[in-house]
């Protein structure tokens, strides 16, 4: 096999100079050579200073003339592979600007890096053991001005990340080598520098007649561009911002058309800057950096080290002006993340489940945390995926709602019944209206419902039924782990509720909600103030919100005024009729339960009391009946229902008119 077109050069190159060393100069090989200077080596060495004449042209000038040939033509030939190679490395000079003499620079630094004999003949030319790869002054003497310059702090050579030069010791003699990732390429190895920050992620080039919609999400090999081609967007800066980090990556894939994407979280050091400066350049992709907050003017500097770069800064937020790296640059602002269809049939080669809703970025980590060995996701894995994503983030301040009742479990009259199928149809149809249609989404999509009522109407049913109609989980927030007594902890806890809830679709569920969303009062003291920045805050955090938000209180009145316009559904929830009351009594006792002589009849018309009593009730008296082995009787439900009584602050007294068989009937009393 052929050896690369570099090595050769380097191999040229290092054989001419031994050459004219060995037999011009007169220096011999010899054993501990740079570790002892002897008498005979003064005259020599002081012959080779500049000022003073060094090996006389007669002696040069024949073997120049029989190395200069094989010289030109090795040159030649690397200057050729640089300009039209299509291989990885020669792809990498043309995007690093590496050229002409900077690129016999790299060829020879590579090749000795690579072979120890080269090192061995290296230190015969600089007559030191100590100095097995090509020193400043080596480099100067062999390939001139130009190579130094190209191994200057701002030359193409060290910007690229591609050549490390020693920073011990006299210029002179500080040794030049290749970064042990440029090595490990030239070899064949396509692992990522182990210096990038952790997340990095290299995609390759959309395959040739791929959509720019999917740019980027898979593997495939890379779209073919000519040899002489840098990557789309090559010194340019590209601005991107807003939505999900995906729906981020897909814009820039979409402008920088047949690019392949380095897309990495901001470093925090100048070795990962480094390390991700070469990487992009040795893959010849764009570099994606995503941005939480502003760059630092290190980062600013260490961009502008790199004007060859195709570069993007991602981030949520426009960044300032002022941080920005000083070159050209354009904007990209992108409002919608959520996936659509065909960014579902990419991931899972299906369209999206019914009820899921998830943006890009949500969708590539559920996806890849189910791909198999065909590389895409299921459907139902995916949704297990949200779950998991999601819940991760509430442990601790959320409690998850099993959502497993329907609507015929929901016992209300038909005015309120209406308004949840109402609420579960704005939901469900938001990409419908706010997408297809063009309706405005102001301030979100998202959708804020009330729900009112004395304790026990079915208001955390409720909820319940409407997640399960939509195929949400439902968690309900814990107020106790929210709700805290230190400035601003309350407002990090709620962050981190709707942050997690942003990253999987479900419903948010505050019972005793007044206790958050509370009216704000006159300010007499630091704690009120304090407690109405809580409120503004939640209402801003409302008002971006794009999931569903049920808020559930006992005291409507409570609620702030400022809600009321987020509010899209309010449903009142009352104590139920006789009518309702009997059809809870029927339900509540599941078909397999031992039920014998209850008149619900009765028990409907005679007790006034809401759905979350009556279930308290049917499970006391079932407790009781399973201890004594015995069935669920009138009596058993009458004596549990007045436990229940008492428990809420009523008296009961026995009416012995309507005593039936089974024990006395309790009636409620003042």
């Amino acid at each position: 096999m052929d050896a690369p077109v570099w090595e050769r050069f380097a191999d040229v190159v290092l054989a001419a100079d031994a050459v004219v060393c060995r037999v011009v100069q007169g220096v011999p090989p010899r054993d501990f050579a740079g570790l002892y200077v002897g008498d005979d080596e003064v005259d020599a060495l002081l012959a080779t200073l500049p000022g003073l004449d060094g090996p006389s042209p007669e002696r040069v000038a024949p073997v120049r003339a029989r190395l200069d040939p094989h010289v030109a033509a090795a040159r030649a030939a690397l200057h050729a592979w640089v300009r039209t190679g299509d291989d990885d490395l020669a792809r990498a000079c043309r995007y690093a600007g590496v050229r002409g003499v900077a690129a016999e620079v790299l060829a020879v630094l590579l090749a000795v890096d690579l072979h120890p004999q080269r090192q061995r003949l290296l230190a015969y030319v600089q007559d030191s053991v100590q100095l097995p790869r090509p020193t400043l002054a080596w480099v100067a003497r062999v390939l001139g001005d130009d190579g130094v310059r190209a191994l200057a702090p701002r030359g193409p050579l060290v910007r690229a990340g591609l050549v490390v030069v020693g920073a011990e010791g006299a210029w002179a003699t500080r040794m030049c080598g290749v970064a042990p990732r440029v090595a490990w390429a030239a070899r064949g190895d396509d692992a990522l520098d182990p210096d990038v920050p952790a997340g990095t992620r290299a995609l390759p080039a959309p395959p040739e007649g791929a959509q720019a919609a999917g740019a980027g999400r898979g593997g495939g090999r890379r779209a073919p561009r000519p040899p002489g081609d840098r990557p789309p967007g090559a010194g340019a800066l590209l601005l991107v911002h807003g939505a999900d980090p995906e729906s981020r990556r897909q814009a820039a894939a979409s402008v920088l058309r047949g690019a392949g994407l380095l897309v990495t979280p901001l470093p925090t050091s100048g070795e990962a800057w480094d390390a991700l400066v070469r990487e992009a350049t040795l893959r010849s992709v764009a570099l994606v950096v995503e941005v939480d907050g502003r760059l630092t003017p290190d980062d600013t500097e260490r961009l502008d080290r790199s004007p060859h770069l195709a570069l993007v800064l991602a981030s949520a937020r426009e960044l300032p002006l002022d941080c920005l790296p000083a070159r050209p640059w354009r904007e990209v602002h992108v409002r919608d993340g959520e996936a659509d269809d065909a960014d579902w049939q990419a991931r899972t080669g299906s369209p999206a489940p019914a009820g899921v809703r998830l943006t890009r970025e949500q969708l590539r980590l559920v996806a890849g945390a189910d791909a198999g060995a065909s590389g895409r996701a299921g459907a139902g894995g995916v949704v297990a995926g949200v779950r998991r994503l999601a819940g991760g983030h509430l442990d601790g301040v959320a409690a998850r709602v099993h959502a497993r009742r329907g609507w015929d479990d929901l016992v209300l009259p038909v005015a309120p019944t209406d308004q949840l199928r109402d609420l579960v149809a704005r939901y469900r149809q938001r990409r419908t209206v706010f997408g297809t249609w063009g309706f405005p989404a102001v301030p979100s999509a998202g959708v804020v419902a009330l729900f009112a009522g004395p304790s026990g109407t079915g208001k955390t049913l409720a909820a319940e039924v409407v997640a399960a109609d939509l195929g949400l989980d439902l968690y309900k927030v814990d107020l106790s782990a929210v709700v805290s007594k230190y400035i601003g902890e309350t407002e990090k806890n709620l962050e981190r509720v709707f942050s997690a809830a942003a990253s999987g679709d479900m419903v948010l569920f505050f019972d005793e909600a007044d206790a958050l969303f509370g009216k704000r009062t006159d300010v007499s003291s630091s704690h009120d103030r304090y407690a109405n920045i809580e409120v503004a805050y939640l209402l801003q955090r409302l008002e971006v919100f794009d999931g569903l938000v049920v808020l559930a209180t006992n005291l409507q009145g409570n609620i702030d005024d400022a809600f009321w316009r987020r509010i899209a559904v309010s449903v009142t929830f009352a104590s139920p009729d006789e009518a309702e009351r009997r059809r809870i009594w029927e339900r509540v006792f599941p078909s397999a339960a031992p039920v014998e002589d209850v008149d619900l009849d009765l028990l409907a018309r005679r007790f006034k009391v809401t759905g979350g009593v009556i279930r308290n009730a049917a499970l006391g008296a079932a407790f009781a009946a399973a201890d004594e082995g015995a069935g669920i009787t009138m009596g058993r439900v009458v004596r549990a229902l007045q436990r229940e009584l008492v428990k809420l602050g009523h008296l009961s007294v026995v009416d012995p008119v309507d005593e039936p068989a089974g024990g006395p009937v309790v009636r409620a009393g003042g």
